[in-house]
């Protein structure tokens, strides 16, 4: 796991102190994570994990796939619609929830014209 996060960190050519702004640590307790001295709490895990775009699993060393946004059976349209997801309220989220819920509800539609005798 921890050669992971050094790889992710230096394929983005950031500092430990940068990254660990990002989840509010500081270099120092970064870098202890990244040398295998502290484990990681899994919140940090979490926020590592949607900075480097990959999924827990890589960085724990359970899959060699990144995941992410970029998981192989996720057409581009899908990670548009996860990524956007990922910008609205929980309340708009709720919303659209709903209609989508609403929507499958509703009986088929049919296009095929009845036939006169």
């Amino acid at each position: 796991m921890y050669y992971r996060l050094k790889d992710l960190r230096e394929d983005k050519d950031l500092s430990q102190e940068e990254v660990g702004k990002v989840i509010n640590t500081s270099a120092c307790y970064y870098g202890a994570y990244e040398n295998g001295k502290r484990d990681i709490p899994l919140q940090r895990a979490v926020q590592l994990a949607e900075f480097y775009n990959v999924s827990l699993d890589y960085l724990a060393d359970l899959s060699d796939d990144k995941g992410g946004n970029h998981c192989n059976f996720l057409d581009s349209r899908e990670k548009e619609l996860i990524q956007n997801w990922r910008k609205i309220s929980v309340k708009q989220q709720n919303r659209i929830l709903d209609e989508i819920e609403d929507y499958l509800e509703e009986p088929p539609r049919t296009t095929a014209k009845k036939s006169v005798i």
